[in-house]
Order: structure tokens, then C-alpha cells, then sequence
């Protein structure tokens, strides 16, 4: 160690004024690391989201899903009555019933169940324009790696919807207490009430999700 030094002490003085400042920066500063995310939900999201962007035009039904700066386009793969679930290539899947997600795979959270007590005001839009609507809904959480820690089962939800007209789309905002809170959104076609685009909660520990309903006459 003493030789190391006496090298070192050395090369400093051969140098002149300005090479041993330089030499002094670099062996004081830390060296640059790169920069990772910090929290598992950013590397799981970053692993399961980001695709390649395709020039191709979108066949069939098809949604665009959005989660913070993250976007990835899940197409169709089953459906059963009004239970739809929509697959993207990096893996992330949402089960839909009508505008609604019910069920998430591929999150850092995971929206395992969703069951409804009664009808859900959701399926006439077009009627809380005249009166608030009420509804009350069950869900199951996990997280993703399944650990028993992570899991919330039967997290009773009780929320409000009401609708108002905002430029050309019927506007349904939703807030829900009980288990959790959370504010929810629906854009609708005025005329018909069809939901082309959402954000909704799926979770506590990640973002809400934008879905927009992609190729609506294929749907």
C-alpha cells in the first residue's frame, strides 16, 4: 500500500498544476452510476409495458391502455357474454364488463375480483343525468408475486356516480369509500351512452388506468 502511495504522491508531481486538480476530482468524486427505478412497481411496470411501436393499423377490437407514461394496446382474446379480456404483447391483461375493468394480470397490483350487488349504475350513463346513481361492489387484491402480505380480499366498496354534459361526450364521475377511497371516470357518446374511454382504479399501489375502447364497430 506504502508503493501505491509513493506512486501516486509521484505522478502529482511530475504533473503540472492543472493535470493534478484533475486527477485529485476523479479519485475524490464518485464515480457515475447509472440511474435504475427505485421501487419494484416502476421495473415491473417497465418490464411488462414497454413494446415496440408498430406502424401497422389496429385490426379488430382492440383497447389502448395507458398507465402513467406507459402505453400498450391489448386486443381481444375472449370473450363470455359481457365479460371481455384483452391481452397485450408485454403480457398486461384487463377483464372488462361493458366500460368497466373488473379484473387486472401483468400490474404490480392485482385486481383479482370484482362482484357487484345488484345492477351497476354504470350500464345507463345517460340516466344520472337525471339522479345520482348508487352501487356497491366487493374486490379482491393481491400483489403480483402472490405473497400473503400483499393480499386484501373482500374490500367492500360503496360508491356514488352522477353525470354531466361536458363538450360533445356525457361525462360519469365516480367516487367510492369503504375498503378504500378513489375517484373514478367515464367519457361516453352522448346519444347512445356507449363508454369510449376511462380512468378507473385498479389498485391502491399503482396509478389508475386509462383504457380508451379502440375500433368501437368491431367491438
Amino acid at each position: 500500500m506504502r508503493v501505491v502511495w509513493l506512486c501516486l504522491f509521484a505522478l502529482l508531481t511530475a504533473c503540472g498544476e492543472t493535470a493534478t486538480s484533475d486527477i485529485l476530482r476523479v479519485l475524490v468524486w464518485p464515480i457515475p452510476v447509472p440511474a435504475f427505478d427505485s421501487t419494484p412497481e416502476d421495473r415491473n411496470a417497465r418490464a411488462r409495458w414497454d413494446e415496440a411501436p408498430s406502424t401497422r393499423p389496429i385490426q379488430g377490437p382492440s383497447v389502448a391502455l395507458t398507465l402513467g407514461s406507459r402505453r400498450a394496446v391489448a386486443r381481444l382474446v375472449s370473450t363470455q357474454g359481457e365479460r371481455r379480456t384483452w391481452r397485450s404483447s408485454g403480457g398486461v391483461v384487463v377483464v372488462t364488463e361493458g366500460a368497466r375493468i373488473v379484473a387486472t394480470s401483468g400490474l404490480y397490483d392485482v385486481l383479482a375480483t370484482t362482484r357487484f350487488e345488484g345492477a351497476d349504475p354504470l350500464d345507463n350513463p345517460r340516466a344520472l343525468l337525471l339522479r345520482e346513481g348508487r352501487s356497491r361492489r366487493i374486490v379482491d387484491l393481491m400483489g403480483s408475486d402472490r405473497e400473503p402480505a400483499g393480499m386484501r380480499f373482500g374490500l367492500i366498496l360503496d360508491c356514488a356516480l352522477q353525470a354531466r354534459e361536458e363538450a360533445d361526450a356525457l361525462l360519469v364521475e365516480e367516487e367510492c369509500d369503504g375498503g378504500t377511497s378513489f375517484a373514478n371516470r367515464f367519457w361516453a357518446n352522448p346519444e347512445t351512452g356507449a363508454v369510449f374511454r376511462a380512468e378507473q382504479w385498479v389498485g391502491d399501489r399503482i396509478a389508475p388506468i386509462e383504457i380508451e375502447f379502440l375500433n368501437p364497430s368491431a367491438n
